[in-house]
């Protein structure tokens, strides 16, 4: 197997940082940090991160984990249509339906941890997935790489924003970087892979798939990779592949068979829908370039130029193939996520951290050189501004969107949580677009309540409650029972709408800021809860 050459500064072994500094050094190299202080670092970060995060983000985050995790431990909470379809697979919901069992074990349900302990469990794999970037940025660029690829992890407001969600995207992230970093195919030297770490990488690689058969995207092409490299190309696939992605993902079928009480093949189910059938495209479908032109582009966002300077400058192609790739493909698709390219943004930031530490060694040469020189004239402070840029960029940009924009759907839910304890709220009608906010999961307290329904329709034409309320709101809601002791909708509604509560003994009791400015509609500046009089 060749051995390729790489221009990048630092050593590829991992001890390289432990090599004594020249004596003509201006400055003694720093020494590596141990793998546990890195991981303390990212550990206290992303439970900082997590708590921060108070936004409404993704339906999915609650939908499609916590309110079946909820179900599951506590024997309440809507399961949304894909669940009776089978196309989700419970893997995902049973790791936070074990934290609720831990909660109530220990009498800890409360509204405060059952809002924030499944995004504190979920900041403890985020540190993981962290302290991967570090690790597999080390072993392919040397110690100083690594170090401005965390930072760069770090800094990125969309990381931020979202790592800490519980959304099935943010565990395949996490588990994408921990199986990269085993697959001997994509390092330098092909002898610095342990003995067997290629079958770990191929069971974490088939775990990612199991949380989101998507995910096989990643692996169709490491797979190939490693396919071409490789010299025993038969034992790879015979005797590695094929029987731990069997044990795997039988192991996954057996769960899911187990909840669901039948036999269920959720891989084929969901890529038959959302690959060959299109359904996602109900939820609405972008142009092909989207995830070029805006949804990558936005995640990485002034990360983007030392991005492409990273890759030029490295000369390193399997990972620039492998988001591109992923990228490609997921354009062929007319429903596009920013979430759901997340498990190549940390690639992408690897080779920021490259370029920042490119940069930060030509300061120090420019260093030397200045020693040597009479001149006292200070060059302009390259790096510095560059990590100040990034700063500046990235922090206000991750604050707004975790603690301000679209946080009222959060604050309605949790204040309605508190008002249920005390038997203040005995039912709940959601006069909102579906999936608006979270539910029981968040309420947890087991009262009646309603939103308006979204079902994908098998009949063309055919508008759900959703659509249905938003086209004609006075219409829709006076075929509806008023027999609810509280009503939640955005101030975008409540202007058709109030008339109508009113002369039916409802009034306005709580409002919560929701948003300075529209996202896929009509601006819903604000979320406002009506009760019944008397209640």
């Amino acid at each position: 197997m060749k051995q390729r050459k790489t221009p990048v500064t630092a050593s590829h072994v991992d001890d390289a940082s432990n090599k004594k500094p020249s004596p003509r050094s201006p400055k003694p190299k720093i020494s590596s940090p141990s793998l546990f202080e890195v991981f303390l670092l990212c550990l206290v970060t992303r439970i900082i991160n997590s708590l921060l995060v108070q936004t409404y983000f993704n339906p999915d985050e609650h939908w499609q984990a916590l309110e079946v995790a909820h179900r599951i431990t506590f024997g309440y909470g809507h399961l949304t249509w894909e669940w009776k379809k089978g196309i989700r697979s419970y893997l995902h919901p049973v790791l936070f339906a074990a934290l609720y069992k831990a909660l109530a074990f220990l009498r800890l349900d409360t509204p405060w941890f059952m809002i924030r302990a499944p995004r504190l469990l979920q900041s403890i794999y985020a540190a993981i997935g962290d302290l991967y970037v570090y690790k597999f940025s080390r072993v392919l660029f040397g110690v100083n790489v690594a170090k401005w690829a965390l930072f760069a992890q770090l800094t990125n407001w969309f990381t931020f924003f979202c790592i800490t969600r519980t959304l099935s995207n943010s565990l395949e992230t996490v588990l994408t970087l921990v199986s990269l970093y085993y697959w001997p195919c994509l390092r330098v030297f092909s002898t610095e892979v342990p003995s067997g770490s290629r079958k770990y990488a191929l069971a974490i690689a088939a775990a990612a798939c199991a949380v989101r058969p998507t995910s096989a995207i990643t692996w169709i092409y490491i797979g190939c990779l490693e396919l071409f490299t490789t010299l025993d190309k038969l034992k790879f696939v015979l005797l590695e592949v094929v029987p731990i992605g069997a044990l795997v993902l039988g192991l996954t079928f057996l769960l899911d068979c187990q909840f669901y009480g039948s036999w269920v093949n959720v891989p084929y189910n969901f890529l038959k829908f959302n690959f060959f059938s299109s359904g996602g495209d109900y939820y609405g479908t972008h142009p092909w370039h989207w995830y070029m032109t805006q949804g990558f582009t936005v995640m990485l966002f002034t990360y983007i130029p030392f991005f492409i300077a990273g890759v030029i400058t490295s000369k390193e192609w399997k990972l620039p193939g492998l988001i591109a790739w992923v990228l490609g493909i997921y354009s062929f698709l007319g429903h596009k996520e920013f979430r759901f390219v997340l498990p190549v943004l940390p690639i992408a930031l690897m080779f920021s951290g490259y370029f920042l530490a490119n940069l930060e060694q030509s300061v120090l040469s420019e260093r030397k050189v200045r020693e040597k020189s009479t001149s006292h004239i200070k060059p302009f402070p390259k790096l510095q501004m560059a990590v100040l840029f990034l700063l500046v960029t990235n922090i206000p940009m991750a604050l707004y969107m975790s603690t301000v924009h679209q946080r009222g759907t959060e604050d309605v839910m949790n204040y309605l949580a508190k008002e249920a304890q005390e038997n203040k709220v005995k039912s709940i009608l959601f006069l909102t677009p579906c999936h608006a906010t979270p539910f029981y999961s968040t309420l947890h307290y087991n009262v009646p309540m309603r939103f308006l329904d979204c079902t994908p329709s098998e009949e063309k034409g055919i508008l759900d409650e959703s659509d249905q309320f938003l086209e004609d709101p006075l219409g829709f809601t006076t075929k509806l029972a008023l027999n609810w002791s509280h009503i939640v909708l955005f101030d975008s509604q409540e202007k058709q709408l109030k008339e109508f509560l009113v002369s039916h003994h409802f009034h306005e009791i709580r409002r919560f800021f929701h948003s300075h400015f529209k996202v896929d509609r009509e601006l819903q500046a604000s979320v406002v809860v009506y009760a019944m009089r008397g209640q």
